[in-house]
């Protein structure tokens, strides 16, 4: 089935995730071209990906992924990123998780919410427990920030003007975002996850510029030929 045009009728995206570089993993190309069309989009991340990298202890990792990822935010036109500092690994669904998400929806009252794949991967690979918990408690984090009698001790107004969550990664992508002008920056992006990509050693996942290069093409041929990334389109 031929891909949809993701809707362009929204100035506010919230992209949250449970690490850094899940965005660079294919969505930051799309967050580029968006930024490009004069929207705003911000960062919310779980964790500082402390637990990401063999080699490297905690204390030393969530510091230097933190910069990485405010580096890899930059290369796309990213400005703000936030973290809510929820263990890496061990990312739990519930309802701390939750509080934060709606704080964050609720502090930025983004029209669309981004995030990345929280069921199985494609070809029913098993995906790891924080992003599933991340994917869930955001969800319900969405409706959440609409009702003012829940987190009322947030002080926050609350927003119900989420209209769509797309998640990038999904095994039933149904709209994609062409990244002809975009693509570049999006494989940058994930580059800038040097001290990552490192500890990942020799394979497809830290081949950026390969990685990314052929899943856009493999998305593009139900997208009308064109370079793209593809997004499962939740509507709210």
């Amino acid at each position: 089935m031929d891909l949809q045009p993701m809707p362009t009728d929204w100035q506010r995206a919230l992209a949250v995730v449970a690490h850094p570089d899940d965005l660079e993993y294919g969505a930051s190309a799309a967050i580029a071209s968006w930024v490009d069309a004069g929207k705003s989009v911000v960062y919310v991340l779980a964790s500082r990906g402390e637990a990401g990298i063999d080699g490297i202890s905690p204390e030393e990792c969530g510091p230097l992924r933190e910069r990485e990822q405010v580096e890899a935010a930059r290369l796309v036109g990213v400005t703000e990123v936030e973290f809510l500092d929820h263990a890496d690994g061990v990312i739990e669904q519930g309802v701390p998780l939750r509080r934060d998400l709606t704080a964050a929806i609720r502090r930025h009252r983004p029209e669309l919410v981004v995030t990345l794949n929280y069921g199985d991967w494609p070809g029913g690979h098993r995906n790891s427990p924080d992003h599933r918990n991340l994917g869930l408690s955001l969800l319900d984090a969405v409706g959440d920030a609409g009702n003012r009698w829940i987190f009322r001790e947030l002080d926050l107004e609350p927003w119900g003007g989420v209209r769509w969550v797309a998640v990038n990664g999904s095994p039933d992508p149904t709209h994609a975002v062409d990244v002809t002008d975009s693509l570049e920056r999006g494989i940058a992006s994930l580059n800038a996850h040097q001290a990552y990509l490192a500890g990942l050693g020799p394979g497809p996942m830290s081949d950026a510029d390969t990685f990314l290069r052929e899943s856009a093409r493999e998305t593009g041929e139900r997208f009308g030929g064109t370079p793209a990334v593809a997004f499962e389109l939740i509507g709210f």
